[in-house]
C-alpha cells in the first residue's frame, strides 16, 4: 500500500501445516522450542477475536489487525475488490474523514501499512504507547463506521491509485509473470486463478454498491483478529479494545472455503515476450494447503534444491556449470492449496532447454536419492536461525505480532508456531523424500455449513464526535554506545542488547563506489560481493555450508561513500561465528573462476538495468548532475558500466582489499546480546594479524548547479508508465542545517501525506506513489524528485513537481501545521524506528560514515523540535533550486516527447541506454 516500501517482501516460507500430526512423537530435545511468545486471548462477545503479548522492551505497542478476507472470496468478474478495498480503508471514515496516515504519522507510528493477499487482508502499525488509545480510535472507526465516508469521488480515486499500482507492477521486467502462472495452473474458476490486484476491466466496473456489499459481508469483528503486542499490559489492552471495538455490530456469517488442491497431472507449456534482458523458466507444481504436513516437508525441500549458495540448483547451475545467474526454489503456500515454484535465469547465451534439462536432472536426482543428513541439517537450522531474527520485532512483516496473527487466523490457535518449528527440528530424510516424490513427480469443492453462533454487539460504545488525545508521548532513548579501540588501531562500537540471543556486526569501511575513482567503476561493488566467495583455506560452498550449519550469515555491499562487511551470529555459535567472519574479511581469495562468473553475472545486471525503468534513470542521473569525471558521477547503482566491468580483472579486486580494507580505514559496530567484556577478547584475538597502513584520500570535489534547466528523454516503447527523475545538487548530509533540511524535505515530499505524493497520488490519481529524497552522502548530494505516472499524464505530472517546487519556496510557504506534523513524524517515530538491532546498526553507521557527533541521536529530538518556520524556509531556499533542474524521464517517446516540448522547460536531449546524447 504505501509508497515508500519500494521492495515488496514476498513471504514464500510455508505456514506450520494444520493437519494432524501422524509422525511419531518427538524426543524431548528435539521438541525443545528456541523461542517463546507468551499471550493471553479473548473474544468479545461480537466476535473479535483479540490476542495481547507483553513486551517492555521499547516504549511502544503494535496494533496488527487481520481481517479473514482475500482475492479467493472474490467471483469471477470482481476481482480486485480485496486490495480496492485495503485502499478505500485508509482514505478516512465517518469520524474521521481524511487520509489514514495524517493523524498516525504526526504520533510518530512507524512500520504503519496495510496489505492483501489470497486469503487476508491486514492493517498494522506500531505507535508509542501514549497513542494505543488513538490507533485504537482509528482501527475500530473504520471497522464499524466506514461506510458513510465512501463516496463515488473517493472510490473512482482509489481505483486510479490501484490501477497505478497496478501499471507499475506490470512494467517491470517480468511483471506478467505471476497473473500468467495464476490463470494458467488454476482451473476457471478456482479462487487463486485471478490476481491478488485484479483486472483493469474489473476494477472498472466496480460499482459503489458492489464495494458497500463487500464491506458489510467481510469487514465485521466476527471475521477479524486483532492482536497488540508490545509495552501494554494485558488487562489494560482488553479494557481498550472492550472500549473502541465492543459496540461494533457483527457481520454475517460466512461460507468457509475448504481445501481445493486442484491437483494437475501431466505437462502444460507456455511460451510468453516481455521487455527483458534474460531468459527464465519458472516451473510450478499445484502442493497441499496450509493444514498439510507434506507442506512443511517440501518448504524443507525448497531450501534444499534453491535457498542459498550450497542448495543443489544454485551450486549445479550457477556455480559449477555456470549457466544461470539466478536459481531458487520455494513455496507460495495458500489456505486453500499452494504452488512449489522453481524459477532459474539463464546465463545470457545459453539455450533455456539447457537450463531445463539441467533443472530436471537435479530434481530427478533428489527424487530418486532423497536428501544428505547434511543437508538436512543446514535448513532446518536456516529455518529456526530466521524464525528467532525475525520474533526481534513487535510489529510489521515477521514480528511477534505478526506471527500469533498468521497461527490464529489460518490455525484457530495464536501458538501453532510452535508445532511448525518443532516438525520441522524432527523431520527426517524419508519425510522430505515422500513428500517430494508424492507431490513434485508428475486432482474437490465440499461446502460445510454449522450452526452459526449467536453474536450480539454488547456495551455502550464509545463517543465518535471526538478522538482521543494523545498526550504524554514517551522518551525515545538512544541505547548507550560504548567504544574502545583494539591494539592494531580498529575503532570499536558496541550497544549491548539482549531481546533475542543474537549479535549482529558491521565492519564500515571509508571506501564505497568513491573509491572507484582510484580504480575501474564498479570495481567497489564487485569487490565486496566477492569475498565469500572462498579465503585462502575454504570454498564458497565451504564457506557457506558452515555458516548454515552455525545459523549465521555474512553479507558484504557497498554504498556510495562506504563498504561493509556484517556478520549475524547467534549468540550460542558466537566464537566459532566470528573465527569465520574474521578469515573473510582478511583473507579473500577472489578465486579466478568464481570472479569469473561473477563478473559475468555483473555484466547481465547491468543489462538488466538497462531495461529497467528506474535503474535506467539511476544510471544516468550522477553523470548529469556531477559530470563524468566526479567521484559521484558514476552510476548510482554501483554496477559500473559494461566496458568498466568487462576491463576488471582478479588483480582489481585484491588491490581494492589491499588499498581500503586496514583497521585504521574501518569502525566495528557490534549490536547484540554480549558485552565489551566478552567482545573485546574475541575480537583481539579474531583480527590480530590485521594491520594498519596508508589509506588514499578520496577526493570529492564541489560542483556548481547546472545553468538552466534541462530535460533527458530515455525512449523505452511500450511503457505503461513514465518514470520521472528531476533533481540537482544539495549540501553534504553533514551540515549544519540538516535537521531542518530534512524536516522541510519530510513536508515536501518525504513522508506518505507529504505535498508531492498528496497531490500526484491521492489528489490527482495519476501515481502509485511519488516523492522526494536528499541521496546521503559525505559531500554534495543528489536531492531528487522521483514520480512513477501514467503515460497520458507524463506533461501534467512535470507541471505539478514544478508548481510544488517553487510553491514552498514562494507563494504556498510552509504552514505551522506542516511543521507541527513533520515535527512529530521525525521525533515521535524514534521509539520504533530504534526498536531492533538492525535498525540501531543503521544508525550507530550513519554517525559513523558521516562523522556526526556522538551525542547526535541523544540531542536529535530537541534539536527537531526547537526549528521554526523561518529555519525551515532557509532550509528551502538552501536546498531548491526548481530553475536548475536536471530531468530525466523514462517512457515511450512516441507518447510523451510532443507534450514535455510543449512545457519549454528548458533543452531536451535523448538519451540512449548508456547515458550518451544521441543524435
Amino acid at each position: 500500500m504505501r509508497i515508500l516500501a519500494h521492495v515488496l517482501t514476498l513471504f514464500l516460507i510455508s505456514l506450520p501445516a494444520f493437519a494432524q500430526d501422524t509422525n511419531p512423537v518427538a524426543s524431548p530435545e528435539a521438541s525443545k522450542s528456541p523461542i517463546e511468545i507468551p499471550y493471553e486471548k479473548f473474544v468479545l462477545d461480537n466476535g473479535l477475536t483479540v490476542i495481547v503479548h507483553q513486551d517492555a522492551k521499547a516504549p511502544i505497542v503494535a496494533v496488527n489487525l487481520w481481517y479473514h478476507v482475500g482475492s479467493k472470496n472474490e467471483n469471477k468478474g470482481k476481482t480486485g475488490f480485496a486490495h480496492l478495498f485495503e485502499h478505500l480503508m485508509f482514505n478516512g471514515s465517518e469520524n474521521f474523514n481524511d487520509d489514514y496516515f495524517q493523524v498516525l504519522e504526526k504520533v510518530g507510528a512507524t512500520d504503519l501499512n496495510g496489505t492483501t493477499n489470497k486469503d487476508r487482508t491486514n492493517y498494522f502499525q506500531n505507535v508509542p504507547v501514549n497513542a494505543l488509545d488513538l490507533a485504537l480510535w482509528m482501527e475500530s472507526d473504520r471497522m464499524g463506521h466506514l461506510l458513510g465516508a465512501i463516496d463515488q469521488g473517493k472510490l473512482d480515486e482509489q481505483r486510479g491509485v490501484v490501477q497505478n499500482e497496478k501499471r507499475q507492477g506490470e512494467n517491470q521486467p517480468y511483471g506478467k509473470v505471476w497473473t500468467t502462472i495464476a490463470e494458467n495452473t488454476y482451473p476457471e474458476g478456482h479462487p487463486y486463478s485471478w490476481s491478488v490486484i485484479g483486472s483493469m476491466e474489473d476494477l472498472n466496473a466496480a460499482s459503489l454498491e458492489d464495494v458497500q456489499e463487500w464491506f458489510k459481508t467481510y469487514y465485521g469483528p466476527n471475521n477479524a483478529t486483532l492482536v497488540i503486542a508490545g509495552d501494554i499490559d494485558p488487562q489494560a489492552a482488553r479494557e481498550k479494545v472492550e472500549k473502541y471495538f465492543g459496540d461494533i455490530e457483527p457481520g454475517p456469517p460466512i461460507a468457509k472455503k475448504e481445501a481445493w488442491i486442484a491437483r494437475r497431472t501431466g505437462e502444460t507449456r507456455m511460451t510468453m515476450e516481455d521487455r527483458v534482458p534474460q531468459a527464465r523458466i519458472y516451473k510450478v507444481w499445484n502442493v497441499p494447503e496450509r493444514g498439510h504436513i507434506d507442506l512443511d516437508h517440501l518448504n524443507l525441500v525448497s531450501d534444499v534444491l534453491g535457498s542459498g549458495k550450497t542448495s543443489r540448483l544454485y551450486e549445479r547451475l550457477v556455480y559449477n556449470d555456470q549457466i544461470a545467474t539466478a536459481a531458487a526454489a520455494y513455496i507460495s503456500t495458500g489456505e486453500i492449496g499452494s504452488q512449489f515454484q522453481i524459477q532459474v535465469t539463464a546465463k545470457p547465451g545459453v539455450d533455456l532447454a539447457t537450463v531445463e534439462a539441467t533443472v530436471e536432472e537435479e530434481l530427478q536426482r533428489l527424487l530418486e536419492d532423497g536428501i544428505e543428513a547434511t543437508e538436512l541439517r543446514r535448513v532446518k537450522t536456516q529455518y529456526v536461525a530466521s524464525f528467532i531474527r525475525g520474533a526481534e520485532r513487535i510489529g510489521g512483516f515477521g514480528g511477534k505480532s505478526d506471527i500469533l496473527a498468521q497461527n490464529e487466523v489460518y490455525a484457530s490457535t495464536p501458538d501453532f508456531y510452535q508445532v511448525g518449528l518443532e516438525r520441522v527440528q524432527r523431520a527426517t530424510e524419508d519425510d522430505l523424500l515422500q513428500a517430494a516424490r508424492e507431490w513434485l513427480s508428475d486432482g474437490v469443492f465440499s461446502l460445510e455449513v454449522h450452526p452459526y453462533p449467536e453474536l450480539a454487539a454488547t456495551g455502550e460504545g464509545v463517543d465518535r464526535s471526538v478522538m482521543p488525545e494523545v498526550e504524554n508521548p514517551p522518551n525515545a532513548v538512544f541505547p548507550t554506545m560504548q567504544k574502545t579501540t583494539l591494539k592494531n588501531g580498529l575503532n570499536v562500537v558496541l550497544v549491548e542488547r539482549d531481546a533475542v540471543p543474537v549479535v549482529n556486526f558491521r565492519l564500515v569501511f571509508d571506501a564505497g563506489y568513491a573509491a572507484d575513482q582510484f580504480a575501474k567503476p564498479g570495481t567497489a561493488g564487485l569487490a565486496l560481493s566477492m569475498l565469500d566467495e572462498g579465503t585462502k583455506d575454504k570454498t564458497a560452498l565451504e564457506i557457506s555450508e558452515e555458516l548454515a550449519l552455525l545459523g549465521a550469515s555474512i553479507g558484504a555491499f557497498s554504498g556510495l561513500d562506504a563498504s561493509s562487511v556484517t556478520l549475524s551470529s547467534l549468540k550460542s555459535e558466537l566464537g566459532a561465528s566470528l573465527d569465520l567472519y574474521a578469515d573473510v574479511v582478511l583473507n579473500p581469495s577472489f578465486p579466478e573462476a568464481d570472479f569469473n562468473r561473477l563478473k559475468q553475472q555483473r555484466l547481465v545486471g547491468i543489462q538488466r538495468e538497462k531495461v529497467t525503468p528506474v535503474q535506467m534513470a539511476l544510471r544516468v542521473f550522477p553523470g548529469l548532475l556531477y559530470g563524468s569525471d566526479h567521484a559521484y558521477g558514476l552510476p548510482l547503482t554501483g554496477s559500473g558500466t559494461t566496458e568498466s566491468v568487462t576491463s576488471i580483472e582478479r588483480d582489481d579486486l585484491m588491490k581494492f582489499h589491499d588499498t581500503w580494507f586496514k583497521p585504521n580505514n574501518a569502525t566495528m559496530i557490534v549490536v547484540g546480546d554480549v558485552s565489551m567484556n566478552e567482545l573485546k577478547p574475541m575480537l583481539e584475538g579474531a583480527f590480530s594479524k590485521w594491520k594498519k597502513g596508508k589509506v588514499p584520500q578520496k577526493n570529492i570535489n564541489e560542483v556548481a548547479h547546472r545553468p538552466g534547466s534541462s530535460v533527458y528523454i530515455m525512449d523505452r516503447p511500450g511503457s505503461q508508465q513514465s518514470i520521472i527523475f528531476a533533481g540537482h545538487i544539495a549540501p553534504p548530509k553533514g551540515n549544519p542545517n540538516e535537521i531542518a533540511i530534512e524536516t522541510m524535505n519530510t513536508i515536501l515530499g518525504g513522508a506518505f501525506i507529504s505535498r508531492i505524493n498528496m497531490n500526484l497520488r491521492e489528489d490527482k490519481g495519476w501515481s502509485y506513489g511519488a516523492q522526494s529524497l536528499i541521496w546521503d552522502a559525505k559531500g554534495q548530494r543528489p536531492f531528487l524528485v522521483y514520480a512513477p505516472v501514467q503515460t497520458d499524464k507524463t506533461k501534467e505530472s512535470m507541471q505539478e513537481v514544478v508548481m510544488e517546487l517553487k510553491g514552498i519556496l514562494d507563494n504556498n510557504p510552509v504552514t505551522p501545521e506542516e511543521v507541527d506534523r513533520a515535527k512529530r513524524n521525525q521525533t515521535l517515530t524514534l521509539a520504533g524506528r530504534w526498536e531492533t538491532n538492525g535498525a540501531v546498526m543503521s544508525s550507530v553507521a550513519e554517525m559513523v560514515q558521516y562523522d556526526l557527533p556522538d551525542d547526535y541521536n541523544d540531542t536529535y529530538t530537541s534539536q527537531v523540535r526547537s526549528l521554526s518556520i523561518d529555519k525551515i524556509a532557509s532550509a528551502a531556499e538552501t536546498v531548491l533550486k526548481p530553475d536548475n533542474l536536471v530531468w530525466v524521464i523514462v517512457g515511450d517517446r512516441a507518447k510523451i516527447e510532443a507534450g514535455i516540448r510543449d512545457l519549454d522547460l528548458g533543452d531536451i536531449y535523448l538519451l540512449d541506454e548508456n547515458g550518451e546524447v544521441m543524435d
